[in-house]
């Protein structure tokens, strides 16, 4: 079993900064992909950034820019820095790992993110 567990989310005010850590825990994980989805209230999920094994990244438009998606393959930690942040980056924003050999995926709790304007 995998188990995620999301830290770094706040209140910031418009043009802030925030950075988010995912760490995975569990027993031989081969982690394949890893990244960050995002649900406001009231919206449906949707991604913010990815990340290969292989290191190779992947952004919504929305956060091109401004978001850095990072991580330590020897911590089994994501990172996302979140800089100019808007009002409507504010959600729940939820870390997620594709793990081998068969590419199951997991899911954390999720951090609240809030900027204020």
């Amino acid at each position: 079993q995998v188990q995620l567990v999301e830290s770094g989310g706040g209140l910031v005010q418009a043009g802030g900064s925030l950075r988010l850590s995912c760490v995975a825990s569990g027993s031989a994980l081969s982690i394949k992909d890893m990244g960050w989805y995002r649900q406001a209230p009231g919206k449906q999920r949707e991604l913010v950034a990815t990340i290969t094994s292989g290191g190779s990244t992947n952004y919504a438009d929305s956060v091109k820019g401004r978001f850095t998606i990072s991580k330590d393959n020897a911590k089994n930690t994501v990172y996302l820095q979140m800089n100019s942040l808007k009002p409507e980056d504010t959600a729940v924003y939820l870390c997620y790992v594709v793990v081998g050999p068969y590419f199951h995926s997991y899911w954390g709790q999720g951090t609240q993110v809030t900027v204020s304007s």
